[in-house]
């Protein structure tokens, strides 16, 4: 064999060789990341997530005080309604309720996507009173201490990475809706986490911050590697927090010193950014990646404890009740998931994609689907109409349906009602024959019957001034 044909073969060789190496490289770079956990590391079974007992008197003026219910952000419910429900009222926001609201001192804090702020009475959806804010809001309110608290963004059109934008915080009287204080920054589209004195958001240029919930002076900040979107969740003196650039920090919650960071998995050097809220529960971090993998942390160390692929997207927070975590993707599935391992317990199809963080309510998972979620999308998007399911928490098994849901965690509760969050409705709902069905019912019958009154005096005044 001639030399030059042995250099040849030598060369292609090396060709094959490096083409495979590539090949490889590309599989392995493409592959998301899988691992199994485990109940004996890091699992704290005596922080068992079960529905907390309704607040006490002195606290029942805020029985859905902020997003996910409680600061770790577990979604479930204390009040144990079940359906089949009534309609009681509903009212249209006139545009998108990308958020639930909050419920206190007898009324309901919701805020529209393009500016509009409304507290309405909890028993007839009446307005008592109202905001036109000319802003975009992406967030729930939190409400605490007769205030409330809620994240505004950028003015109305709402463009993403818009230049120049601005955004605040705003406090506001929760009886009056008088304005107590506003805390000007970057547009933000957390939920305020509200602990103590000190409310925690993150913001668009990069930081989180801590704020006097009392002045709106600023306490710390923190400085991320990206836009940080998400909601902060606490946990035993930490917020748990996630950015844009793939990244989920633990910080004091005193300080805002950093105490640990983990990232989503890597492919060709880039990660895909968080968007669901963190869930704390039995001492771990819980929080769906963009990539469409459920990750699961140690709150104390940040040790990866478990990864699952499940889709195509998740944007959702999950819930977490009696060791499962609930979550759904955007490709049309909804899981409970073993909390200690992350292996499937049950899967349905969701019946559309997945947007929203389910609420647990009385052993029911309730879920909402997005019917125009992930329409510029470049991977698998389910096809569905909007609306929210209630499936059994034990077993799956759908027991309920309502024609309305969409981006929003679909249910929130207090002690007689329930409440819907549809693309640009709220509706209140009571359980069927329940006392504040029949006190709501009762209401409209005193409402309807004082109505005809003044319609009866109206036409006998009439009657009177043609006879005169």
């Amino acid at each position: 064999m001639s030399r030059r044909r042995r250099l040849l073969i030598g060369v292609a060789l090396v060709v094959i060789a490096l083409a495979v190496a590539i090949g490889v490289y590309a599989y392995n770079e493409n592959q998301p990341l899988e691992k199994r956990g485990s109940a004996t590391e890091e699992f704290v079974v005596t922080e068992e997530p079960e529905p907390p007992a309704p607040p006490p008197d002195k606290e029942i003026a805020r029985p859905w005080p902020t997003y996910g219910y409680d600061i770790a952000r577990q979604h479930i419910s204390p009040y144990d309604h079940r359906p089949p429900f009534r309609r009681l009222w509903k009212i249209d926001a006139h545009d998108t309720l990308e958020f639930p609201p909050t419920i206190g001192y007898g009324r309901m804090y919701l805020a529209q996507q393009k500016g509009l702020f409304f507290a309405l009475d909890v028993k007839t959806g009446k307005v008592d009173w109202k905001k036109t804010i000319g802003r975009c809001a992406a967030s729930s309110p939190t409400i605490g201490k007769g205030v409330v608290y809620q994240s505004y963004m950028h003015p109305v059109e709402c463009l993403q990475d818009q230049a120049g934008a601005n955004g605040y915080v705003v406090a506001w009287d929760a009886k009056t809706g008088r304005e107590l204080w506003r805390h000007d920054t970057a547009p933000i589209e957390s939920s305020p986490l509200l602990r103590n004195d000190t409310l925690y958001v993150g913001t668009w240029n990069n930081d989180v911050i801590a704020l006097n919930a009392k002045t709106g002076r600023l306490k710390w900040r923190f400085e991320a590697d990206d836009q940080v979107n998400t909601s902060a969740a606490y946990w035993k003196g930490r917020i748990f927090i996630a950015s844009d650039g793939g990244t989920l920090y633990a910080l004091n919650a005193g300080s805002g010193k950093l105490i640990w960071s983990k990232q989503s998995n890597s492919s060709f050097g880039s990660r895909e950014f968080w968007y669901a809220t963190p869930t704390v529960a039995y001492g771990r971090v819980y929080i769906g990646n963009t990539d469409g993998t459920m990750y699961v942390f140690g709150a104390k160390t940040g040790n990866l404890l478990w990864a699952r692929p499940l889709g195509s997207y998740i944007y959702g927070a999950a819930a977490v009740y009696k060791r499962k975590v609930f979550v759904g993707t955007y490709d049309g599935k909804f899981y409970a998931l073993d909390a200690a391992t992350g292996d499937t317990r049950w899967e349905i199809d969701a019946q559309g994609a997945v947007h929203a963080a389910p609420t647990v309510v009385g052993g029911l998972v309730y879920y909402a689907v997005c019917s125009s979620c992930g329409s510029e999308a470049q991977r698998a998007v389910a096809s569905g109409r909007d609306s929210t399911h209630a499936v059994r928490a034990s077993d799956g098994k759908r027991v309920w349906r309502f024609p309305d849901g969409k981006y929003a965690n679909p249910v929130v509760v207090d002690e007689k009602r329930l409440y819907i969050t549809g693309r640009s409705f709220q509706y209140a709902l009571a359980p069927r024959g329940s006392e504040g069905a029949r006190e709501d019912a009762q209401a409209d019958r005193t409402a309807l019957d004082k109505q005809r009154d003044r319609a009866k005096k109206k036409r006998r005044k009439r009657q009177e001034d043609r006879q005169s």
